[in-house]
């Protein structure tokens, strides 16, 4: 069976930082582009950030880019999102998805970990 695990979310105050990973199993993981959505309360869930199946090449959301990196260990199966300067805005529910590259329209979700951002 196919799991998405995210962890790594928590508390943090306006300009810190957290790291999020989310680990992948029962997928042939270098053959899936991650990527990182959220949902905040109240809000649609949207696009945060995504990387290539080889991490050759990632692209954010306007909202984020500059403050977040997304980056993957293919060895390892996990994909990360380090979150820098973190801003109350960021506060939400976050998720990662895997996209397969080698059977177009086949994709996973995780579960979510929360982010909050509050002084």
């Amino acid at each position: 069976q196919v799991h998405l695990v995210e962890s790594g979310g928590g508390s943090v105050q306006p300009g810190g930082s957290l790291r999020l990973s989310c680990a992948a199993s029962g997928i042939t993981f270098g053959g899936y582009a991650m990527r990182w959505y959220r949902q905040a309360p109240g809000k649609e869930r949207e696009f945060v950030a995504a990387i290539t199946s080889a991490g050759a090449y990632a692209n954010y959301a306007d909202s984020v880019k500059g403050r977040f990196t997304i980056s993957r260990d293919n060895a390892k199966s996990t994909v990360s999102l380090q979150m820098n300067s973190l801003k109350s805005e960021d506060t939400a529910v976050y998720y990662c998805k895997a996209d397969s590259r080698l059977v177009p329209g086949v994709s996973f979700w995780g579960q979510g970990t929360q982010v909050i951002v509050s002084s």
